[in-house]
C-alpha cells in the first residue's frame, strides 16, 4: 500500500507559552491529524490576555516575512497545501500575511487559504486594532477559499445583523460574494436555537448545512477553541474535499475537547489530555442539509 500524502499547512497566527491558543491549539489539533505544520507567529506571548495581565511581544510585520524568506530558501513554498491565519492582531500584520499568501500560491497555486478572522465575540467585542475588520473585508476574506467567522465576526464582515437562521445564512452568503467557497460559522445561536444547543453552519453559495451540539456551560469559558476547530476543519477538508464531513468531523472533535475541559473545570482548553478526541471523538453528530 503506498504512504499516505502528507499534508502541509503554514500557520499564521499568536503563539502563547501557557495555554492552547493560536498556534498553540492549531499546531497540536493538526498534527494529531497528521498534518505537516510550518507555524509563524504573529505575537508571542505568556498567556492569553483573558488572564487580564501577559509578557511578551507582538511582532514587526517584517518578522514574518523574514520566515517566509526562509522557507522559500529551502524550496518548500510549492509544497504547502495550505495557508491558516487567525489572530493578526493588525492591518499592516494583516498586510503581511497576504503577501505570504501570494508567495507560497505563486509557487502552489493551488494552495488553500483558510481565514479565521478572529476579531472579537459576543461576550467581548471586538478586541483588535479599528482598521482590521475593514482590512478583512477588503483584502483577507476576497482570496480565502474558507472563512470562519463566529457569529459576531459574521455580523462585522457582512454588516448585517444576525437574529435568525436565516439572517446567518444570508450573512455568510454576502461573504461568499467577496470570493471564498465556504462560510463556516461557528458558536451560532439566534432566535430558534434550542436552549440546550449550539449551531453551526457551513455554507457555499448553492447549498448549506447545519449542524447542532449540545451547549456546554463552561465557566469561565476557555479561549482556543475557534482556533482549533478553524485548524480540525482545514485538516479534514483537505483530506475529504467534502463540506459536510469535515463540518461532522470537527465539530465532534471540539465538542469532545470542550467536554473534557469542563469535565475538569480547568480555564485552559484541555487539548492535550483529550487528544484522542481529535481522532477518535465520544460521540458523532449529523450535518443536516438546509439548503
Amino acid at each position: 500500500m503506498p504512504p499516505l500524502k502528507t499534508r502541509n499547512v503554514l500557520s499564521i497566527q499568536s503563539h502563547v507559552a501557557y495555554g492552547h491558543v493560536g498556534n498553540s491549539a492549531a499546531t497540536f489539533a493538526l498534527q494529531r491529524l497528521g498534518v505537516e505544520v510550518w507555524p509563524v507567529h504573529t505575537v508571542q506571548y505568556s498567556n492569553h490576555k483573558g488572564y487580564g495581565g501577559w509578557t511578551g511581544v507582538e511582532f514587526p510585520p517584517a518578522h514574518v516575512s523574514e520566515l517566509i524568506d526562509g522557507l522559500a530558501a529551502r524550496g518548500v513554498l510549492a509544497r504547502c497545501d495550505a495557508v491558516l491565519s487567525g489572530y493578526s492582531g493588525s492591518a499592516e500584520m494583516g498586510a503581511a500575511i497576504i503577501e505570504s499568501l501570494g508567495r507560497v500560491r505563486r509557487a502552489n497555486p493551488a494552495a488553500l487559504y483558510l481565514c479565521d478572522p478572529v476579531m472579537g465575540d459576543d461576550a467581548g467585542g471586538l478586541y483588535v486594532a479599528e482598521d482590521l475588520p475593514a482590512f478583512f473585508r477588503a483584502r483577507a476574506v476576497p482570496l480565502a477559499d474558507i472563512v470562519t467567522p463566529n457569529r459576531s465576526e459574521l455580523e462585522v464582515l457582512s454588516g448585517r445583523r444576525v437574529q435568525s437562521l436565516e439572517d446567518a445564512l444570508d450573512a455568510a452568503r454576502g461573504i461568499i460574494a467577496l470570493g471564498p467557497s465556504i462560510v463556516l460559522v461557528t458558536s451560532l445561536r439566534h432566535a430558534t436555537t434550542q436552549s440546550d444547543e449550539i449551531e453551526m453552519l457551513a455554507v457555499r453559495a448553492d447549498t448549506a448545512w447545519r449542524l447542532r451540539t449540545p451547549l456546554l456551560h463552561l465557566d469561565p469559558i476557555p479561549n482556543g477553541a475557534g482556533d482549533t476547530l478553524a485548524a480540525l476543519f482545514l485538516a479534514h477538508y483537505l483530506k475529504e474535499r467534502a463540506c459536510a464531513g469535515a463540518l461532522a468531523s470537527s465539530a465532534a472533535a471540539i465538542h469532545g475537547v470542550l467536554a473534557a475541559t469542563q469535565a475538569v473545570g480547568t480555564r485552559e482548553l484541555r487539548l492535550i489530555g483529550a487528544q484522542e478526541e481529535l481522532v477518535r471523538p465520544s460521540h458523532r453528530f449529523t450535518a443536516e442539509r438546509i439548503g
